[in-house]
């Protein structure tokens, strides 16, 4: 694991998948993020890269070619990535394409990700991250991120309101059984006060498109902010949360799982996003643990 800690926080990333394991709030005595039990679900805030969910068939279409894509996600969050800068408040590491990933994903690619602890703010985290086409030919991919935030010590998830600072209305789209989307059917919120009761009778995954949300929190009972996750600029933002998990997923997302039955080629799946030979792109997010 690599360290990042101040006064506030201390921070663990590791080396497989870049991910997020561990902020452990020291002025609060408690944990942070889910602690990935194996028996609910084993992850802590994976890196989706280089799809997010899943494609339909576990079969993706390349310029008339077939490629398999068995597992959700992408690849990153289960390969090594390799530790090329490591501070007290900063942390980087880096994943590049292999015989491995070519396999699958066909594309010459880095992916840069670096965590550090904010300067002014000790109990704000950044995210950067910055994708790369080393390749001649143009590239497709999506990236997000997945991280699993724990509620207030003692209360339940479901006791808490998701807040969507300055939104008076909002439409978001949910997915089938199988986990892809269903984008024919909009359903729609409107927060009082910005706030939504998380226990009320909505879907299990939320996919709210169209850059409607740059900024969304999870607030404890008493209507104070508890986590803020900040992500201006994403075309995407996600909220899931295993049933049987205490933990609640804020996911800022470039791409999403396909449409239900869709069969098209890479370049037409939803928000898929593209790079063209030796350029990069990076992408910065936030989490303010209040």
């Amino acid at each position: 694991m690599c360290i990042l800690e101040n006064e506030a926080l201390f921070v663990e990333i590791a080396d497989k998948g870049a991910e997020l394991c561990r902020v452990w709030d020291k002025e609060a005595g408690i944990e942070r993020i889910w602690n990935a039990d194996p028996t609910i679900w084993n992850r802590y805030a994976p890196i989706l890269f280089p799809f997010v969910g899943k494609v339909n068939g576990g079969k993706y279409r390349l310029g008339g070619m077939e490629y398999e894509m068995k597992t959700q996600h992408g690849f990153a969050r289960d390969l090594d990535f390799v530790c090329v800068e490591e501070s007290r408040n900063s942390v980087s590491h880096v994943l590049t394409a292999s015989d491995a990933t070519r396999l699958i994903y066909p594309f010459e690619f880095k992916l840069k990700v670096r965590h550090y602890l904010d300067e002014s703010d000790p109990r704000h985290l950044h995210i950067e991250w910055t994708v790369s086409n080393t390749g001649t030919d143009l590239m497709y991919y999506a990236i997000g991120g997945h991280p699993a935030f724990l509620p207030p010590k003692g209360v339940k998830k479901e006791d808490c309101f998701l807040g969507f600072p300055g939104q008076k209305e909002l439409k978001y789209i949910s997915v089938d059984p199988a986990g892809f989307a269903v984008p024919d059917t909009i359903y729609r919120l409107e927060p009082d006060n910005s706030l939504v009761p998380y226990g009320s009778s909505l879907p299990n995954t939320w996919i709210f498109e169209d850059h409607q949300v740059s900024k969304v929190q999870i607030v404890s009972p008493d209507k104070t902010p508890f986590v803020t996750v900040c992500c201006e600029g994403f075309p995407i933002l996600a909220v899931w949360a295993n049933a049987a998990g205490p933990f609640i997923c804020l996911e800022p997302w470039f791409g999403r799982t396909d449409n239900e039955g869709f069969t098209g080629e890479i370049s037409e799946k939803a928000f898929e996003q593209q790079l063209g030979p030796g350029v990069s792109r990076q992408i910065n997010w936030s989490i303010l643990f209040h």
